[in-house]
């Protein structure tokens, strides 16, 4: 059952029930009483040819209402053309009867048949049942007074009578047991349905904790890698900073300007290198357990978001706007990850886009005691039938390999655990807009 599809009720099910049934039953009937002609032929003769026509019209009728289900007025009135089509070949017979021999005909037989075949097949409820068997043994007992010779032996009658009337307490019997059986069937239908639909709901949930928990080791990964690299690269870009520093205060620096601008050049890049390790930093000493919530600058996690995607963004112009006071509560390591996926994310679509002026907007303003922040760009947008699946986990519309579709529902997740919403807006073709709100600290 999916979330789009209303699950039936018995009062449905039950309706289709009988109407796959009643096709299959008037298919049956039309056969059988078609090859009755071989009984006319064998038991009476001279009257093949009104007992064949008789059959005729009565399967022709039956084949009428069974054209009939596949069109409006069948499939609203199917119990009411049910009861219309098993009644002529009990009429038939019973006609036959009257036209033969009445108590002593062994048409009789066909009625017996009738009434157990349509109570075994049809899915009639106990009153239905009661009442077919009641028209049966009628039309029988009827047949058999009003032909002209009336009853000649009133002992065979009431001994056949009495036998119809043991299958028609089978057919009753067999309908209200059928009926309790269906309704026991549909409601287990019923919790199987609902316990697997529980299930995917679990196995979606646990699709998001394997996605939040392959994010951890990725951010781990580059906590470690962190670590390395401020013992590796600290020391020796502060003593080169520290000799470019030097260089330049040396009046022979000073007085050619090549050199000073290749050693300004020098100390320009290795500021930067000393700013991309500061970035790391954040990751690196974040400690498992650690109370996360705890008071940063947005601007600060925006700007290291930018910078540790610098490569992604290379082309791009990325706006931000901000208020005085970018004070937040939360988890900064966090939040700086949601960050740099979303802008990764935004110059993907921008590359797709191929804008002649691609451009990342990313803007913060205050919502009462929250910070809401943005952040927009002018790419190919989402699909509509795309956009509501956007934060499942594993889903994703880049090519095979080249993500597994897990950043944005950890985003999600992270979002959500600071107790705000990862929101997204998007015109296909035009633009695409992310939108969460993290808390203020306490006044």
């Amino acid at each position: 059952m999916n979330a789009t599809t209303r699950p039936l009720t018995f009062e449905e099910a039950e309706y289709q029930h009988l109407l796959f049934y009643s096709r299959v039953t008037c298919i049956v009937a039309i056969v059988l009483v078609m090859a009755g002609v071989g009984l006319d032929a064998t038991f009476y003769p001279s009257e093949v040819v009104p007992f064949a026509v008789a059959r005729v019209v009565v399967s022709a009728l039956i084949g009428l209402t069974l054209w009939s289900y596949g069109r409006p007025y069948g499939e609203t009135h199917v119990r009411l053309l049910t009861h219309f089509w098993i009644a002529l070949p009990q009429l038939m017979i019973a006609w036959m009867i009257f036209r033969t021999d009445g108590e002593g005909s062994i048409y009789f037989v066909g009625l017996t048949f009738a009434i157990s075949g349509i109570g075994i097949f049809l899915p009639l409820s106990m009153r239905e049942a009661l009442g077919f068997s009641t028209f049966t043994l009628g039309v029988y007992l009827l047949a058999c007074i009003f032909r002209d010779q009336g009853v000649r032996d009133w002992a065979t009658l009431l001994g056949r009578l009495i036998f119809m009337l043991f299958y028609a307490v089978i057919a009753v019997t067999i309908a209200v047991y059928s009926s309790v059986w269906r309704r026991r069937t549909f409601e287990l239908q019923t919790e199987v349905q609902a316990q697997k639909d529980a299930l995917i709901e679990q196995n979606r949930a646990l699709a998001e904790v394997k996605g939040q928990l392959i994010q951890r080791e990725k951010m781990a990964a580059i906590g470690t890698l962190s670590a390395g690299l401020l013992h590796e690269l600290n020391n020796p870009v502060n003593y080169s900073l520290m000799a470019v520093n030097m260089g330049l205060s040396v009046p022979a620096a000073q007085g050619d300007p090549m050199l000073k601008e290749s050693l300004e050049d020098a100390r320009e890049g290795l500021t930067r290198v000393q700013n991309i390790v500061s970035d790391l930093k954040t990751f690196a000493y974040q400690k498992q357990g650690e109370d996360t919530m705890r008071p940063f600058l947005l601007e600060h996690a925006i700007r290291s978001a930018v910078r540790l995607d610098g490569y992604d963004l290379k082309g791009i112009d990325v706006v931000i706007t901000l208020p005085q006071d970018t004070h937040v509560m939360g988890d900064e390591p966090a939040i700086i990850g949601v960050l740099i996926n979303l802008l990764s994310n935004a110059a993907l679509a921008l590359q797709k886009a191929g804008r002649a002026a691609p451009r990342i907007e990313v803007q913060a303003q205050e919502s009462g005691d929250r910070l809401r922040l943005s952040v927009r760009d002018n790419g190919c947008g989402i699909e509509p039938e795309n956009l509501g699946r956007v934060f499942e986990p594993f889903f994703t519309t880049r090519d095979v390999g080249a993500g597994l579709g897990l950043g944005l529902s950890v985003s999600y997740g992270i979002v959500q655990r600071h107790g705000g919403t990862l929101s997204v807006d998007s015109v296909a073709g035009e633009w695409t807009e992310f939108t969460f709100d993290l808390p203020r600290p306490a006044p």
